[in-house]
């Protein structure tokens, strides 16, 4: 019902998650478009990758604020549907498979600079990793060293708006 980040959210399923999620609307446009008009549709702040498709038509991948692209040839007069795909990094999920039990030893202590961050590098690979299985603790992730802790401050993920739609006028200026 309102855009915020996904590590607000009370699900852990999505305050850890690290991947693509797609957000859906539709929308309805009175057109049509004017000769000096162009139409670019503003995502305001998101992290950190996006993807847009208006109408089934897509858009080269947003990786940088501004996040906006040109929608004039993709936008049509009545309903409109978009999508936006956003794409996270994969460190909530890391610090999300830290709330469950291990199921991999790591050597010696963590070094200590920096608190959230451990720094530890596998004794060896699990026999549930050469066998193929999926992780006893139901961990997502497999890495051969110990990045974050469990109480790491998780990034900021996902679409936080305002998106808009704006126009854009052609200004002739004359000598």
């Amino acid at each position: 019902d309102r855009l915020i980040s996904w590590t607000e959210h009370p699900d852990p399923g999505v305050r850890y998650f690290s991947f693509t999620a797609a957000y859906r609307a539709s929308f309805r446009w009175a057109g049509p478009r004017r000769a000096d008009e162009r139409y670019v549709l503003d995502l305001g702040d998101l992290k950190n990758l996006a993807e847009v498709e208006l109408n089934g038509r897509p858009f080269p991948v947003l990786w940088k604020p501004p996040f906006r692209v040109d929608v004039t040839d993709a936008l049509t007069a009545g309903e409109n549907a978009l999508v936006v795909k956003v794409t996270n990094l994969w460190p909530n999920r890391l610090i999300g498979d830290e709330q469950l039990p291990p199921d991999r030893d790591w050597t010696g202590p963590a070094p200590k600079p920096v608190p959230e961050f451990t720094g530890r590098s596998l004794k060896e690979i699990p026999s549930w990793v050469t066998d193929g299985k999926p992780s006893p603790t139901g961990r997502y992730t497999f890495t051969t060293w110990w990045h974050y802790k469990k109480d790491a401050k998780l990034l900021p993920s996902g679409l936080f708006g305002p998106v808009e739609l704006l126009t854009e006028k052609r200004l002739m200026f004359r000598p």
